[in-house]
């Protein structure tokens, strides 16, 4: 079954585990995503391998980042009407506090989206969405959609 295909079935079956496990650090992070209605959340349930420092204990700041980038590509590949994974042109973090041992969710918002590129804030919370962990800011290079005379 090829991308196309997995990504029509998960938008007509609304389960959108395939997706996820197209890419590996996804499956790494063991991410799910929790989609009801028009209300996207990405989750990445706590697993002892995501520990950075065990001294705290707190989440390693890759995994944290690394959610943050993938809840990103997820929300544009859920949002949009294309198969293709978007490209990340940047992205950049901010760290607001550590990272608990417990599972962390993720809130997306489209900050604007062009024909090309769009650009997203992404919120990782634990306890509440006012209380974020992480947040992170970034920019997506988008298939752009052929032109009238078939071009790109």
């Amino acid at each position: 079954m090829n991308v196309n295909a997995i990504v029509t079935a998960a938008r007509a079956s609304r389960n959108w585990n395939p997706i996820v496990e197209l890419v590996p650090y996804a499956c790494f992070l063991g991410m799910r995503l929790d989609i009801k209605g028009d209300q996207f959340t990405a989750c990445m349930p706590f697993d002892s391998k995501l520990i950075g420092n065990p001294a705290l204990p707190a989440l390693h700041g890759g995994a944290t980042g690394g959610f943050l980038e993938c809840a990103g590509m997820f929300y544009l590949l859920w949002h949009m009407d294309t198969a293709d994974l978007p490209k990340t042109i940047n992205f950049t973090f901010e760290y607001l506090r550590s990272g608990r041992p417990e599972d962390t969710y993720a809130n997306v918002f489209m900050v604007k989206q062009g024909q090309r590129v769009a650009h997203l804030r992404i919120e990782a919370w634990q306890t509440s969405p006012d209380k974020p962990i992480a947040i992170g800011h970034g920019n997506f290079m988008l298939k752009p959609a052929p032109s009238a005379e078939g071009k790109p």
